[in-house]
C-alpha cells in the first residue's frame, strides 16, 4: 500500500473498545443523588427525562443554526458540559466549572461498563512514531470524557495531535472537522490516511477532503444495511479487528 506521512485515527471502535449504557436505572439513581448533594433535587426518572430533553433541544437548535450558516452537509456537535449545567440551572443552582466537570465525569464513570484498548493498540502507535510517521486523533467525542479515558489508558501522549469534536462544534463526517485538523497541524490530505471503523463518519468524511481511508471492522462498527455508511468504499479494508496485522500493512 501507499506510504503515508500522517496517520489519523478514530478512537472508539478503532483503538479503544467501550461499552456504555445511559439507560441503566442505577446510573440515574446515582446521578440524582449527586445532583442532590449540590441542592438540585431530582427523582431518577425525572433527571433522565430532563437530560434527554436537554440533549435533544441543544442538538435541534444547533442543527437549525448550521443549516442556515453552512452550504455543505453539516454535522454539529453539542457540548455535553452545557447539558449538565442546564440540569443545575433548572433547579436554580449556578454551578462553577469544576462542579460541571465533576458531574460530567461522574456520569461517564457510572455509565461506562468497560473501556479498554484493543490488543496491540499502544504498540501500533509506538511503531508508527518509531518509523518517523506522525500520528493524530480525530474523534467524535466529548473532551470531558475522552481526554481522561485516553490518559487512563496511557495513549494520550502517543499522538502528535488530538482533535475532539466537542472542542470545535462539528464532527465527522463534516468536512470542516477534517479541514480544521489539516490546517491546525499543517497536514496535506494526499499525505494522510484516515483509519476508522465507520465507513460513513471516517471514510466518507476523509474522502470529502481528498484523504484516503482505511476501514477496519470492529464490534462497534455500524451493521451493514443500517445506514449510509454501507455504500461508501474505502481505499483499504480489514474486516476483522487485528491491530498487529494493521501495523504490518501500514509499515510494509
Amino acid at each position: 500500500m501507499k506510504d503515508y506521512r500522517n496517520y489519523i485515527f478514530d478512537l472508539y471502535g478503532t483503538l479503544v473498545d467501550i461499552g456504555v449504557d445511559e439507560s441503566d436505572r442505577r446510573l440515574w439513581e446515582h446521578m440524582s443523588l449527586f445532583y442532590g448533594y449540590y441542592g438540585a433535587q431530582y427523582e431518577p426518572e425525572e433527571l433522565h427525562r430532563a437530560y434527554v430533553a436537554s440533549v435533544s433541544d441543544r442538538d435541534r437548535k444547533l442543527r437549525e443554526e448550521y443549516a442556515v450558516k453552512y452550504a455543505h452537509e453539516s454535522h454539529p456537535e453539542i457540548l455535553y458540559d452545557e447539558v449538565f449545567r442546564d440540569l443545575y440551572a433548572d433547579r436554580g443552582i449556578v454551578p462553577d466549572q469544576p462542579l460541571v466537570l465533576h458531574t460530567a465525569q461522574m456520569f461517564r464513570a457510572c455509565s461506562v461498563k468497560y473501556v479498554r484498548l484493543y490488543a496491540h493498540a499502544k504498540e501500533l502507535l509506538e511503531a508508527l512514531r518509531a518509523a518517523g510517521k506522525r500520528v493524530y486523533l480525530l474523534s467524535n467525542a466529548q473532551r470531558t470524557f475522552t481526554e481522561y479515558e485516553m490518559r487512563y489508558l496511557g495513549i494520550y501522549d502517543l499522538f502528535d495531535g488530538v482533535q475532539i469534536s466537542s472542542d470545535h462544534g462539528c464532527k465527522k463526517p463534516d468536512e470542516r472537522f477534517f479541514r480544521i485538523l489539516l490546517e491546525r497541524f499543517g497536514l496535506k490530505a494526499e499525505e494522510s490516511l484516515m483509519i476508522g471503523n465507520n465507513r460513513y463518519d471516517d471514510i466518507a468524511g476523509a474522502a470529502r477532503v481528498g484523504m484516503d481511508g482505511f476501514y477496519i471492522h470492529s464490534a462497534l462498527s455500524p451493521e451493514p444495511g443500517t445506514g449510509p455508511e454501507t455504500f461508501v468504499p474505502a481505499d483499504y479494508c480489514m474486516m476483522k479487528m487485528n491491530l498487529r496485522l494493521l501495523q504490518k500493512r501500514l509499515l510494509e
